[in-house]
């Protein structure tokens, strides 16, 4: 098969050995699985894998061509034969990405000189200091003419990594038009996804769409975990230095974006809560996954990483049952999030060695990856277009009842303009009257007193004002409680009203204190209050003690070319005054002289 338009064999040629190799290999042969020998511990050096070499420890790799995922380091031997009469110079490379470091020794077959280390390439390197400038590990190897060369290579995952033991050889011309291929493929694939972004952000811009908004944020992810873990990251961005916790990171980073973007998309808040509640915990453990790198915790962020990834395909069922629930768009997102999972799942049983390393399989997750961005695309378009049809069709409707319901409509105003205006006159009315009472309140008196003091001045008209006061009330209070209380003075109110006539005003002006003006001349004005208090001695309130019975003290005043109702106020408080201190309970009139001075 062609891949990036180099030529791939199905069947690749395992080679025993030596291999023979001349100087046109075109990376169709494939070495290192034939003596593999597993360090658990991964503190060997070259002797000791010399000794297990000698021991017979080396053995065929029996999966599919991956170690799966296991501690230690691995080690490989095998030999290479230059059958042409011209040296040989080769470029030997590592099949895959997941590596953090390769060691290689050579010597050449019967020779009696110990091996030489003639490469040792390691992710924390800068990446100048690598023999050959490639995203994968590769290592240059002269061969003389005729002779054989042996190998001894050592693979390194880190603490606990997958390893594919296998080299693939080529010659320096179509390695190089190979990586030319790769390197357009993930050109096109990430200018895809960046093109996916920079759109969806114009568009959460324009029309203020959070789902744009992460689904720009989900496809500019995509280009930074697929770069980073396919090496792109570490050769043209970050070449001074690297970190085991750089791809980690990235992945975590495009999970988390990816769980937004999906919990926002199929609104599993709202429409499915228990399901909703998963997809935070996942979110929670990308969360610790991403503190275990910064904490550099590399066994916990190992651990919680396949965690992510093993919960990562439930998103799909979630968006199947928001599908039968109604979402159409919702289906395509399934179908294109299952096509991730797909690539995924690929590269697991290619981790495993469960099936073989190959090109195909490599770039299946990336490529699954494009695909699911490119079918959520789909989706969000359906979706718009389902809103839009919603909307068009919630407008007509609502343009078809404008007009069948236009006189229902006016009706309905003018009925809440009625509700309206009788609101007014009710909040005009409350802010005009005492709330206990339900009498003018202070300001209302006032306001009442003042329109009544002019019409009688120009009538000439006599006028009397009554101020009068419940006696010991805070004693009533103290005693009884304020419910009994609001009782007396609610009482009190009811008594004097039924002395009060239409063109009278009366209010409450303080806590106990009340006031009447009276169209009435000074005795009327008299007779008026001594009524009052007489009926007022009468009120009696029951209460948990008994009987609550009170009297009022009045002090009353007449009109005598006073400017303002304030004036007669004071005169009549003045009177009021000297029946408290009098000892309560009675009527006094407004002396100019006090003659209880």
């Amino acid at each position: 098969m062609f891949i990036c338009g180099v030529f791939f064999p199905q069947n690749p040629v395992w080679a025993h050995t030596p291999l023979d190799v001349t100087a046109n290999e075109a990376g169709d042969k494939f070495t290192g699985l034939h003596a593999i020998w597993h360090d658990e511990h991964g503190e060997s050096g070259l002797t000791q894998a010399l000794q297990a070499y000698e021991q017979g420890e080396f053995h065929t790799l029996e999966t599919a061509g991956s170690t799966g995922l296991q501690a230690g380091v691995f080690w490989s031997h095998f030999s290479l034969h230059n059958r042409d009469s011209q040296p040989v110079t080769l470029h030997i490379e590592y099949v895959d990405h997941q590596l953090v470091g390769l060691q290689v020794f050579s010597r050449e077959k019967g020779s009696r000189e110990a091996f030489r280390e003639i490469s040792n390439l390691s992710i924390y390197q800068p990446f100048d200091r690598r023999q050959v400038a490639h995203n994968r590990f590769v290592f240059p190897l002269t061969i003389a003419p005729g002779a054989a060369e042996a190998l001894m290579v050592k693979f390194d995952p880190g603490e606990l990594g997958v390893i594919f033991p296998s080299l693939r050889i080529w010659s320096p011309q179509p390695l190089q038009q190979n990586s030319k291929g790769e390197i357009s493929l993930m050109a096109f694939l990430f200018g895809g996804y960046f093109l996916m972004a920079i759109f969806a952000l114009v568009g959460a811009i324009a029309i203020n769409n959070k789902i744009l908004y992460f689904y720009s944020f989900y496809c500019a992810s995509k280009i930074l975990v697929w770069g980073t873990v396919l090496g792109y990251t570490h050769q043209y961005l970050m070449k001074g230095s690297f970190h085991w916790g750089h791809a980690t990171l990235s992945g975590a980073v495009a999970i988390m974006a990816g769980l937004f973007f999906a919990r926002t998309f199929l609104k599993t808040r709202r429409h499915t809560p228990k399901l909703d509640a998963l997809l935070q915990l996942m979110l929670l453990n990308v969360a610790f996954l991403v503190g275990c790198v910064l904490l550099d915790w590399k066994a916990l962020s190992q651990i919680s990483m396949i965690i992510a990834l093993l919960c990562y395909p439930l998103v799909v069922p979630i968006a199947l049952i928001r599908w039968r629930q109604g979402e159409n768009a919702a289906g395509v997102f399934a179908l294109g999030w299952a096509t991730l999972v797909l690539g995924l799942l690929a590269q697991a049983m290619r981790d495993l060695g469960y099936v073989v390393h190959n090109p195909v399989n490599y770039y299946w997750p990336p490529v699954a990856s494009f695909v699911e961005m490119l079918a959520i695309m789909v989706a969000i378009g359906l979706m718009v277009q389902r809103l839009r049809l919603q909307k068009d069709r919630a407008e007509k409707k609502y343009l078809q009842q404008l007009e069948i319901s236009k006189t229902d409509l006016e009706l309905l105003v003018q009925s809440r303009t009625r509700e309206l205006e009788a609101a007014k006159a009710r909040a005009e009315l409350e802010a005009r009257t005492d709330p206990l009472t339900g009498i003018h309140n202070r300001r209302s008196f006032f306001e009442e007193s003042n329109l009544l003091l002019k019409l009688v001045q120009r009538k000439g008209i006599p006028l009397g004002i009554l101020m009068l006061d419940i006696d010991r009330f805070k004693s009533i209070n103290d005693m009884h409680g304020h419910l009994i209380g609001d009782q007396a003075l609610c009482a009190t109110a009811r008594v004097i009203a039924q002395h009060v006539r239409e063109v009278d005003v009366f209010g409450r002006i303080g806590g106990e204190e009340f006031a009447l003006l009276v169209s009435a001349d000074g005795p009327g004005t008299l007779a008026i209050a001594r009524r009052i208090h007489r009926d007022i001695a009468k009120i009696m309130i029951k209460s948990a003690q008994g009987p609550v019975q009170f009297t009022a003290s009045i002090g009353v005043a007449q009109l005598q070319g006073e400017r303002d109702v304030l004036e007669l106020l004071q005169h009549a408080d003045s009177a009021l005054y000297r029946a408290k201190r009098a000892g309560r309970n009675r009527v006094l009139p407004y002396v100019t002289v006090d003659t209880d001075a």
